[in-house]
């Protein structure tokens, strides 16, 4: 039978544990507000970029021009571009974002 030291410092460690465990839990949830605020701030760029593509594109289609980007064509292969994490916490996420 634990002595009563023993409970009483087991106590404190899981208390003290929690702590830590709230703290991060708070600082990445600081950091995905932050990341989608930085995404939100970026659409007005990404929707004047892809009006100016389009009228582009409308432009082109009335002149004779061969531009290769813009020729229709068979997909022959398709290339990914997986961004995983390197720090902190992050192995979870890495295993949902390869697999």
């Amino acid at each position: 039978m634990a002595n009563l030291k023993a409970i009483r410092d087991r106590i404190k460690s899981v208390k003290n544990t929690k702590k830590i465990t709230e703290a991060m839990r708070l600082v990445a949830a600081a950091k995905v507000r932050r990341a989608q605020e930085q995404i939100t701030a970026t659409r007005p760029f990404a929707d004047n970029l892809a009006k100016v593509l389009y009228s582009l594109q409308n432009r082109l289609r009335f002149e004779d021009v061969n531009l290769p980007l813009l020729m229709q064509r068979e997909v022959k292969c398709v290339g990914l571009l997986v961004i995983t994490g390197d720090r902190g916490l992050c192995g979870g996420y890495n295993t949902n974002v390869i697999l």
